[in-house]
């Protein structure tokens, strides 16, 4: 596995035993260079551009790759795929300046290793809630970087709804995984509650999205404020 240096803004990675601020924060479906800067500017670790042509976030229909490449700062560009081949998510990679690979389909672990020995890659998985956490993702562990944990819907794609995070307690997941799933402004508390689990030792980010937007791609950038503003103040009791 390898990929680009990932710009951490002075945060250590909690399964290093370092101490952060905050959880990182990824906010996903990005369809405005203007709003990336103002979310750099604010100090977020990741934005994510959406690939695949199905989602009401599609990136290409707003920002070209040469506009997504032009981007410049501390935050880290997320490309997000479903079930693209490993060729076509390189070519993506090369053309707008990618940091990170999302997987979000059902892409096997030798699609996954391929495209990690040139890149950084997170997989996602959509999990129900009678899932066998552990058993679905064993066969990634050798050979993808992170994972992230979302709520299982119809089609592919985040689908707003409410992860349930008691699935992990308990767990042992051995590799930096993102939350996702209908993460909403008011969950700041319950993340930093969340946090003291033993499971939040490799919690590695927070993954925000139609929660936080005014329509599909344009984000209420006041509303991510104060939810990054929330989950930087120590929490007492």
């Amino acid at each position: 596995m390898s990929g680009a240096d990932l710009n951490m803004n002075n945060a250590e990675n909690p399964s290093s035993g370092g101490k952060v601020s905050r959880v990182r924060v990824k906010v996903c479906g990005m369809t405005s260079p203007e709003q990336v800067q103002q979310l750099d500017d604010m100090g977020i670790e990741f934005t994510g551009f959406i690939f695949y042509p199905r989602s009401p976030r599609f990136v290409h229909r707003h920002m070209t790759a040469e506009e997504i490449k032009k981007i410049r700062g501390r935050i880290n560009k997320v490309g997000v795929f479903v079930n693209a081949t490993a060729e076509e998510v390189l070519r993506t990679v090369d053309k707008c300046g990618l940091y990170l690979v999302q997987l979000h389909g059902d892409e096997s672990p030798k699609v996954c290793e391929k495209i990690a020995d040139y890149i950084t890659v997170v997989k996602a998985f959509r999990l129900a809630e009678d899932e066998n956490i552990l058993w679905k993702i064993k066969d990634y562990q050798d050979v993808v970087d992170m994972f992230l944990f979302d709520t299982e819907g119809a089609g592919y794609g985040g689908t707003g709804k409410k992860f349930n995070w008691e699935l992990l307690k308990g767990l042992n997941i051995g590799k930096p995984f993102f939350l996702s799933g209908g993460i909403t402004p008011a969950d700041a508390e319950a993340l930093k509650i969340f946090q003291r689990e033993p499971v939040a030792k490799d919690l590695f980010a927070v993954d925000i999205n139609s929660k936080f937007e005014v329509v599909p791609g344009v984000k209420d950038i006041e509303k991510i404020g104060k939810f990054v503003k929330e989950l930087s103040e120590p929490r007492f009791g």
